[in-house]
């Protein structure tokens, strides 16, 4: 009997771990064991209950079932994408928002209203309604694709299910920031590493009924898609769906200066400690709708908009080494190891010291006592060095001369500079295992690829085991090896490898920026994709000839400068770069490049502006013509179709060139005038 009663305490013991692991693992994100090891524990109870019967009559392993993981939540398209914000640390950050701003829409005077809102640190979210019936609720995910989480976000009781309401928009999508309150979060912080975290593990549950044992709270903020548009600006917006029952934060202000901003971001910051909800600064919008769609959005942010952080976190510590990292580029960036040191509620125990020439003007040595900063996702950085306490034995750092390849490091010289860039770089490039694997983690980043299961991490085990060498190998993977790794299983490989099939398609402008050219970011990567508008067109590249062709066109192009060429020809004049870059191609399927409005006014036109518009900038004229199906080019040539003449001080070699060449120009109330028609 006595024996009995051992038994059913060892199974109720086997069975209370499994459900703590299953608990990190669904509920927290927060797994503490390998795969494998979870097994092994699973394995044990079943052979447990297989040699005693009598014990499946309590309870059985094979009836505890955890929530599934994330990825196995519905994949859902965003109506509209849910981009990221710029940062602004200081005052002068603003005020060159501001000037942003009145530029690019050719205001005169700095009088944009702004509407200042509290910068919430939980989970985004958005609720799609339709004739007031709450239909979808998403995770933003990577901000154009969202997870179905609606069930789990039908717990919070605040959230209307249903809105009740005249002059309801047919279809409606609120945005809001999921949050756990301070003194909720207290009363599980022996669960959870932080708030943000507990949110999002919430929201991660399969089982909305463990959802909704955490008191959950949100704030809307923002919408996506509204048909038909109802609002006029944002503070309009935030009254009327607070007159639905959407839960606003009363903390919004309208501001009209930068003096105002500055109290308001003052303000804020003093009482933020009293809170309820953290914040880490304020985000300040356009206030006029109208406004806002004529600013637009770059390739991940809008231009509308910004979140101005709370000021920038500062430690004392001590460096105890110096060493360098190798980047996707090649460039070589040292880094400070100092004594861990709580900065704003995270350890950091590096520091970057940015390059050779900032390491010689500050004079850091090891050994140094430093002043280090973090402000907000910015890596942090040493600021400065007292050398009051600095040794007598101390001695200048050597930057060293090679990689950690052990190849030769050189500073290039910029064509079009002239001047000698004041990073080191690797020169051996994919030859190079450290340059090859920071190429191989921006391929799958977030921003590139976007490839879930496929981390930093996991590429450096990958490579470890040699599965993965190269960017076409990604496409390659042996998923049956992998899933017999420590660490790995059926589930976690399975997942991989939808992550990865998933990838295979991919846009052209997302294609060229994830090859990691220098220079080429997302903008230049949509203006070159706009250029080729097919992968068929891209491989040009490839040839000598053609090649040559392209760089002289290229130079036409608005946005492409003599920079970003340079950089181009020195990637495609690299054998191995080429090589790499078509075997890549092979394993996906590219789309073409869409635009905006293909029937547009300037559907397949080239167009040239010269001169200042009265109401608008060359940089709103760009946009216009480009969602209007038009390419636009910086310099002159036979291929231009339209050169766009602005009243004040448009150039007159430009308009004799074009004339000379029997170019058709456009005088701004001609230009005008197309876009009404």
């Amino acid at each position: 009997m006595k024996e009995k009663k051992n038994i059913i305490k060892e199974h109720k013991k086997i069975l209370k771990i499994i459900k703590k692991h299953n608990k990190n693992y669904y509920s927290q994100d927060n797994p503490t064991i390998s795969d494998s090891e979870f097994d092994k524990i699973k394995i044990e109870a079943l052979k447990l209950e297989k040699k005693h019967p009598f014990l499946k009559k309590n309870e059985s392993v094979q009836n505890i079932v955890g929530a599934k993981p994330l990825n196995k939540f519905k994949k859902v398209k965003h109506l509209l994408p849910m981009l990221s914000l710029s940062n602004a640390f200081k005052e002068t950050d603003m005020v060159d928002f501001l000037k942003k701003i009145n530029n690019f829409l050719n205001l005169k005077k700095s009088n944009t209203e702004l509407i200042s809102e509290p910068k919430i640190d939980g989970i985004s979210a958005t609720l799609i309604y339709e004739k007031g019936n709450l239909i979808k609720g998403l995770s933003r995910g990577d901000g154009n694709i969202g997870e179905d989480i609606l069930d789990n976000l039908k717990t919070i009781k605040e959230i209307p299910k249903k809105i009740n309401a005249n002059e309801l928009p047919n279809l409606l999508e609120i945005r809001c920031e999921i949050y756990i309150g301070k003194k909720d979060f207290d009363k599980m912080k022996d669960r959870f590493a932080n708030p943000r975290n507990a949110a999002g593990g919430s929201l991660r549950q399969k089982d909305p009924k463990e959802t909704a044992k955490i008191p959950l709270k949100y704030f809307a903020y923002g919408f996506g898609a509204v048909e038909p548009a109802v609002f006029k600006t944002q503070l309009e917006f935030l009254s009327k769906i607070s007159s639905w029952n959407f839960i606003t934060n009363p903390l919004t202000k309208l501001t009209k200066s930068i003096s105002e901003i500055n109290d308001q971001h003052k303000k804020i910051n003093q009482i933020r400690s009293s809170l309820d909800y953290d914040i880490d600064g304020l985000v300040y919008k356009v206030n006029d709708l109208a406004l806002q769609k004529r600013l637009g959005n770059t390739s991940n942010s809008p231009r509308w908009a910004i979140a101005y952080k709370f000021s920038a976190e500062k430690a004392i510590t001590k460096i105890k080494d110096i060493t360098i990292q190798v980047g996707r580029t090649g460039a070589i960036t040292p880094v400070a190891k100092v004594d861990p040191v709580n900065v704003g509620g995270v350890i950091v125990s590096n520091a970057t010291l940015h390059n050779e020439d900032e390491i010689e003007r500050k004079d850091v040595r090891i050994g140094d006592t430093i002043q280090i900063q973090r402000a907000g996702d910015v890596i942090p950085q040493v600021l400065s060095v007292d050398k009051s306490k600095r040794g007598k034995q101390s001695k200048k750092y050597i930057f060293p001369g090679r990689c950690l390849c052990g190849a030769e490091t050189k500073k290039e010289l910029s064509k079009s500079t002239k001047k000698f860039d004041a990073v080191r770089r690797c020169i051996k490039g994919y030859a190079c295992d450290y340059t090859a694997k920071e190429k191989l983690k921006h391929i799958v980043s977030k921003e590139a690829f976007n490839i879930d299961g496929l981390g930093k991490k996991v590429i450096d085990q990958f490579w470890d085991l040699r599965f993965i060498r190269e960017p076409s190998d990604i496409y390659k993977l042996n998923f049956t090896k992998i899933k017999n790794l420590q660490g790995w299983g059926d589930l976690s490989a399975n997942n991989l490898r939808k992550s990865i099939d998933t990838s295979k398609k991919v846009s052209l402008d997302k294609f060229i920026f994830s090859i990691g050219i220098r220079h080429i970011g997302q903008e230049n990567a949509k203006i070159l994709a706009s250029f080729f508008y097919s992968i068929k067109k891209f491989k040009e590249f490839f040839n000598l000839n053609s090649k040559n062709k392209i760089l002289k066109n290229l130079i036409e192009l608005d946005g492409i400068g003599e920079t970003q060429i340079e950089s181009l020809e020195n990637f495609f004049s690299s054998h191995t770069n080429i090589r790499i870059t078509k075997e890549l191609i092979d394993q996906l399927e590219v789309s073409e490049y869409k635009i905006e409005n293909k029937n547009g006014v300037f559907s397949n036109k080239k167009l040239m502006f010269t001169g200042a518009f009265q109401n608008m900038s060359r940089s709103e004229a760009k946009l216009i013509a480009e969602n209007n199906g038009g390419k636009v080019l910086g310099s002159i040539s036979k291929k231009l179709d339209y050169l766009v003449v602005g009243e004040t001080k448009p150039t007159k070699k430009k308009i004799g060139l074009a004339k000379s060449l029997n170019i058709k120009i456009i005088s701004e109330k001609e230009w005008n005038n197309l876009l009404d028609n």
